[in-house]
């Protein structure tokens, strides 16, 4: 049985924008919703000067804006805003040569934004609907789901206080306490795994004013996403809205232990990356490269999600991933708009709380089900993340790699119309409602472009496109343009078969 009372609670840990969207979500529905944070409020000036040190540009992608839509129409908008779209790869060889690559045959593009902006603005987007409030500098000890309570410290006061909850979502990232505390009750599957690389972040700084305006200009082209692919590391560069680049380099841990003295180091960037030294100065590269972390990079899988009706964990907290495919944060945001739709599926409603000792039999279904039609999208997309610096630190530069991207982008427009773009609302049934795309796509365009396709069914197309590939048996043989459009001819009549 269940009683009509005042509005459950919902506890958030994590104040980053996949708890603050989630918060936002939560709280749309009905619940009475408090988002605790053990950092202090990004907003203050000792936060930004702490954040700018450690922040891998975001690139945002369909999958994340239409997360954000789902769950708030006009805040998509409004985040964009402060993005730069990015309609491609620009790849710098070790000569300062640089060479275009587009994303997408129709001109879409994905949208570089800094994280810290982009969590600002999620977070006052979130404090402004009535029922959430943020309590920053808050500690989670420990958290007891069977009797609903989080052991909270105040990390100014070092005061321990009690809080109930009815539901507990970690959106906590990838050293998730609510996670660990999880696995104390949960028959958890687990697997953390580093990889043999670590970033370090270095500012490529605005070039100078230009024109009657005097504004400063941007030293590369602002709309791609730059790359310096140099096989087992690479360096990328995203552009800032002040005109800067936020530069990232990925690298084996042996390499960087090279890089023992300022002499090493300028030496190795000149031989590498000899445009990149000139435009972001060597100074300057310097300081970074000796004041700004140097970071580890982890893949985590995990499943179950959930515990009964009282807990789940979202984002980072439940599939941290390495982050070449920049989908990251967009896997994260989508992750609260599946579960979003599933708890209005299910029709739990926070108004009604069951009996002691009872499950809300509706919530624990709409949790389970996420648990269950979640996993295999994250482990996909896991995967290909992994998969992906493979392809940007080394195949982009191959022939074999332009070859199979110049035959997909055929394939694609022979066999597909219009823009593959789709722009989903909350109000479906299902969260992926295509459940095989027709015509031929490149699997970038449905990670990036596709938030209707599910990852795990782009595993399955792209695995059908390369049968189809392999049953022809004369991909690389083809040596020029017009023969490739005669086979990719052929090759259509045989995907239509």
């Amino acid at each position: 049985m269940e009683s009509t009372i005042s509005p459950r609670k919902a506890v958030i840990v994590g104040a980053g924008p996949v708890g603050c969207l989630c918060a936002m979500s939560l709280a749309k529905m009905g619940w009475i919703v408090e988002v605790y944070e053990g950092c202090p409020d990004m907003r203050l000036p000792s936060s930004k000067a702490a954040a700018q040190q450690r922040s891998i540009n975001l690139a945002m992608s369909s999958r994340g804006i239409a997360a954000i839509h789902a769950i708030d129409p006009g805040a998509g908008d409004r985040f964009l805003r402060a993005a730069i779209p990015m309609r491609g790869r620009m790849i710098h060889d070790s000569m300062g040569n640089a060479s275009s690559q587009f994303y997408d045959r129709d001109g879409q593009f994905i949208n570089s934004i800094d994280r810290a902006l982009l969590n600002e603005d999620l977070l006052e987007e979130a404090l402004a609907v009535p029922n959430i409030t943020v309590f920053f500098s808050k500690k989670i000890l420990s958290i007891d789901f069977d009797s609903r309570f989080l052991n909270v410290q105040d990390v100014d006061s070092h005061k321990n206080i009690s809080v109930p909850f009815d539901l507990c979502v970690g959106a906590d990232g990838t050293y998730s306490i609510v996670r660990r505390q999880l696995m104390r009750v949960v028959r958890m599957d687990y697997m953390q795994e580093y990889i043999p690389h670590e970033y370090i972040e270095l500012k490529m700084p605005p070039g100078p004013p230009s024109g009657e305006s005097g504004e400063p200009t941007f030293q590369l082209d602002p709309n791609h996403l730059h790359i310096w692919p140099r096989h087992s590391f690479m360096l990328i560069a995203l552009p800032n809205k002040d005109k800067s680049f936020t530069c990232t380099l990925f690298a084996p841990t042996e390499e960087f232990a090279k890089l023992a003295s300022p002499e090493a180091t300028l030496e190795w960037f000149r031989a590498q990356f000899p445009d990149a030294v000139a435009l972001i100065g060597e100074d300057a590269l310097l300081h970074d490269f000796e004041k700004n972390p140097r970071c580890s990079l982890m893949s985590i899988k995990a499943k179950p999600y959930h515990y009964k009706d009282c807990a789940i964990i979202l984002g980072d907290a439940a599939h941290s991933m390495v982050p070449f495919y920049g989908q990251g944060l967009n896997c994260g945001l989508e992750d609260v708009r599946v579960l979003d739709l599933l708890l209005h599926k299910e029709n739990v409603d926070p108004r009604t709380r069951p009996q002691p000792d009872e499950q809300d039999s509706n919530l624990t279904r709409a949790l389970q089900q996420y648990s269950d039609s979640r996993y295999e999208d994250l482990i996909t997309i896991s995967d290909l993340a992994m998969d992906n610096y493979t392809e940007m630190a080394h195949s982009v530069t191959t022939p074999s790699y332009l070859f199979r991207k110049a035959l997909d982008n055929i394939l694609y427009s022979l066999s597909s119309q219009g823009p593959s773009s789709i722009h989903l609302t909350g109000s479906q049934e299902n969260p992926f409602p295509t459940k095989w795309p027709g015509g031929w796509l490149p699997q970038y365009t449905m990670v990036t472009f596709r938030p209707d396709v599910s990852y795990a069914t782009v595993k399955r197309k792209i695995t059908r496109q390369n049968e189809i590939l392999n049953a022809a048996g004369w991909v690389g043989a083809v040596l020029s343009v017009g023969t490739i459009a005669v086979a990719s001819i052929s090759l259509l009549r045989h995907w239509r078969k």
